[in-house]
């Protein structure tokens, strides 16, 4: 009787390996989440998925792909979906006040979430996952529908629950205040920091002619600061010295064209952030802005140029009545200890 052998083994099925997606919606978001990926977080296969219609943030894109390169990047697109995960992979996102982002969050099944930084905000989501008890993610001086608050209090419980398990992480380059850090990390979020290595280590361009720099601000945009007060301030800068203006892209079409009246002031067109444009600053240059995330950044960035970066606070009578002293006591974190970048 013939012996019929058994039939080899199937060789092993194979694995894709756990892939991570990234949703930026700001330039910042997609600054940071480059400097995640520099900094091991987000392992091979990363797809970055830009929100489509936001045109600084195809900037920013174009300009960090140029900057490259970038080992273990799978793809980079626009898209209007906040991306899912495959597996047991890792989402990435900076805005945890979008409901859009949220209502993700309540069907999220991948392994990990990275919330990278997206300026003021981030602070503000610190102090929310810090109480004892789930508080609505909703912005700071929104006022919310019903609806939107449940949906906030429901991204909120479930992100609590991913800290928990160990699964979420805050990449950020702001200043976190030592109890704040010892609040959230107790309820298992991890903070993770960084000084942005990978873009200090990329070759930076020309600077502006101009040895004054000023960023602009999205308070006057916000309702929280006098129009007039702040373009009179503006103004008042560029009379004794001329100006390279960056704006911020939340300012108002009309503002901006009130400043590039003015010849000794040169407004720069819409791009990615000031983090990627004014690394070429020198010690000749000097930085002036109102309260604000990127003078935190700035510094990181600009650290051995010798360039002098200045807060400024914003006085009193310049404020209207939607800035409440929370607001002011946040903003306050950005300009204590700003010296010369050394």
């Amino acid at each position: 009787m013939r012996r019929v052998s058994a039939p080899a083994p199937s060789p092993p099925a194979l694995r894709r390996p756990p892939v991570t997606k990234v949703w930026a919606e700001s330039p910042l978001q997609l600054l940071s989440a480059f400097e995640a990926h520099h900094a091991g977080l987000l392992g091979h296969g990363t797809e970055v998925v830009l929100r489509s219609g936001v045109d600084p943030l195809v900037a920013t894109a174009a300009e960090v792909e140029r900057l490259g390169p970038h080992e273990g990047l799978a793809g980079l697109h626009a898209g209007s979906r906040v991306p899912v995960p495959a597996g047991t992979g890792t989402l990435v996102i900076g805005d945890a006040f979008s409901g859009t982002v949220q209502r993700r969050l309540l069907t999220l099944r991948a392994q990990g979430l990275i919330i990278a930084d997206d300026g003021l905000a981030t602070i503000h989501l610190l102090e929310l996952l810090a109480a004892p008890d789930p508080r609505p993610l909703v912005r700071a001086r929104a006022q919310p529908t019903v609806a939107r608050q449940a949906l906030g209090l429901a991204a909120a419980t479930r992100l609590r629950a991913l800290g928990r398990a160990g699964r979420v992480i805050v990449f950020t380059a702001l200043p976190v205040p030592a109890d704040l850090r010892a609040a959230v990390t107790a309820h298992g979020v991890r903070i993770v920091g960084h000084d942005f290595p990978w873009l200090r280590s990329r070759p930076a361009g020309p600077p502006p002619p101009e040895r004054q720099v000023v960023l602009g601000s999205s308070l006057v945009a916000n309702g929280l600061v006098h129009r007039e007060r702040y373009l009179e301030w503006v103004s008042d800068l560029a009379a004794a010295e001329p100006i390279a203006y960056r704006p911020h892209r939340r300012e108002l079409p009309a503002d901006l064209a009130e400043l590039r009246r003015n010849p000794r002031i040169a407004v720069a067109e819409p791009g990615p952030p000031v983090e990627v444009c004014l690394r070429g600053l020198t010690r000749e240059h000097r930085v002036v802005s109102l309260p604000s995330t990127a003078l935190t950044s700035l510094r990181l960035v600009l650290r051995g140029n010798g360039t002098t970066i200045q807060g400024v606070t914003v006085p009193a009578e310049w404020w209207t009545d939607q800035a409440d002293a929370g607001l002011r006591e946040h903003l306050s974190l950005f300009l204590d200890g700003l010296e010369t970048a050394r």
